[in-house]
């Protein structure tokens, strides 16, 4: 894959240095790499930042909005991602009002949201694409019932970027973050927030502070010019080597096409949408929902777990709520479904 060729290439400039095909991947880089992941959701280069992963993308907003402290509630689903489950709920004990709307047959019902989404509403959180099930929201209906009643909207992209068309404009997304170790077939540790021009540093201000914010520092008299756009909320060093990675793979989407990625996908997960249900696995994934990952109940987790071991086939279980969750990529075939129903059965 083009993430492990980068990775190989960038080890060879840290242990020899610049020289023939071997250089840092540096600030103009860095640039296009902002620019193509703009591109891809339908944002503009200067409201792209980079962060560590995820949920530090999310963390940024919610600390700079100070919910908290500023009153009125946060909205989200039981299908959203641990880590904002978690972090909202926690968030209670300070204060925040916490609205959690519960899943219809693994699908969000839009007049439940309606339902939680109210005039004290500050925020509504949601997992574009459910890690739980691969459910797609309809985000331009909960977008439009957020910002008629005054709130804004965060969308956790990771496991959407690079795996279904994301346009932010159009979607009427506020604020999203996503690492690059998922769909964008990059590595743990790098990701980007993205952060709507006309809401940074009003209703997002800068939290935390570090030199990628600021240009021309004065040691002596302590002054700095500010970088505009997203950069206010980077802070020190980024890891290169991952940023090169992910500058890679995004290159190789954007070869492939999000079009012919779906089609291919699409076969795949069709296949196991039926032939699953059959074998009794339940599918917990909505019919026609349009993404690389689909769900299923498990009535053993433990015999499930030993004949996929045995078989040396990778997904993921949840045990303690007995479900499977398998996602397919550019680079599984139909013989990869075949062996994964022949191991199942």
């Amino acid at each position: 894959m083009p993430c492990s060729q980068a990775l190989t290439q960038h080890i060879a400039f840290r242990l020899k240095g610049g020289g023939e095909g071997r250089a840092d991947f540096g600030e103009d880089q860095q640039k296009d790499l902002k620019r193509r992941f703009a591109q891809l959701i339908g944002a503009k280069p200067n409201e792209i930042a980079f962060v560590q992963n995820t949920s530090d993308g999310e963390n940024i907003v919610v600390m700079g909005m100070d919910l908290p402290k500023r009153g009125g509630n946060v909205v989200l689903d039981e299908l959203h991602f641990e880590t904002s489950l978690y972090m909202y709920k926690s968030l209670e004990a300070k204060g925040l009002q916490l609205r959690v709307v519960k899943h219809r047959d693994w699908a969000i019902d839009i007049k439940d949201m309606e339902r939680a989404i109210d005039r004290n509403t500050r925020l509504v959180s949601m997992a574009l694409v459910s890690n739980v099930n691969g459910y797609l929201h309809d985000a331009k209906a909960i977008t439009d019932l957020a910002h008629a009643r005054g709130a804004y909207v965060f969308a956790d992209m990771v496991q959407a970027a690079g795996a279904v068309p994301i346009d932010v404009r159009a979607m009427g997304i506020d604020f999203g973050s996503a690492s690059t170790y998922k769909w964008l077939m990059g590595e743990r540790g790098f990701g980007f927030l993205y952060v709507r021009e006309d809401l940074q540093d009003t209703v997002v201000p800068t939290t935390r502070y570090g030199h990628r914010q600021i240009a021309n520092f004065d040691r002596v008299g302590i002054t700095w010019e500010p970088l505009p756009g997203a950069a206010r909320y980077e802070t020190g060093t980024i890891p290169t080597a991952l940023a090169l990675c992910s500058h890679t793979s995004l290159q190789y989407i954007e070869r492939l096409g999000l079009s012919n990625i779906r089609a291919h996908a699409r076969q795949l997960t069709d296949r196991l949408l039926k032939e699953l249900p059959a074998m009794g696995y339940a599918s917990v994934t909505p019919k026609g929902n349009e993404t690389p990952i689909v769900a299923f109940a498990l009535k053993d987790v433990e015999a499930t777990q030993k004949k996929l071991r045995d078989a040396r086939v990778t997904a993921t279980i949840i045990g303690n709520e007995k479900r499977i969750r398998l996602s397919v990529s550019v680079f599984n075939t139909q013989e990869d479904i075949d062996r994964l129903l022949s191991t199942l059965s």
